[in-house]
């Protein structure tokens, strides 16, 4: 009897472990920004992830895209987020990488 009811609460905590998991995705599906993203004067069309920032010299960054650019002290999109450069306007990244959705 008490094997029963330990393998009826197990499963009770796995099934709302996976209730809380399902609420708490994103809802709908994540989209490239649309323009314009330049880096030192390199330009990506519709940019979407992550993009290196040189190690040398901290560079310009022109956002003339629909999105948010965030910039991470990590070279990988990780670390902290040290700089947020908005739509229309360009900014030196003081950062090792930027991340744009």
């Amino acid at each position: 009897m008490r094997r029963t009811a330990r393998r009826a609460g197990k499963a009770v905590g796995a099934c709302a472990a996976a209730a809380l998991l399902a609420l708490a995705a994103p809802a709908g599906t994540a989209q490239a920004a649309t323009g314009t993203l330049s880096i030192d004067g390199t330009e990506h069309e519709d940019p979407s992830g992550c993009y290196r920032l040189g190690d040398f010299a901290p560079p310009k960054v022109v956002n003339e895209t629909d999105g948010v650019a965030w910039v991470w002290s990590g070279t990988d999109c990780d670390g902290q987020v040290t700089q947020q450069i908005d739509s229309g306007t360009a900014a030196i990244g003081r950062g090792r990488s930027l991340f744009i959705e």
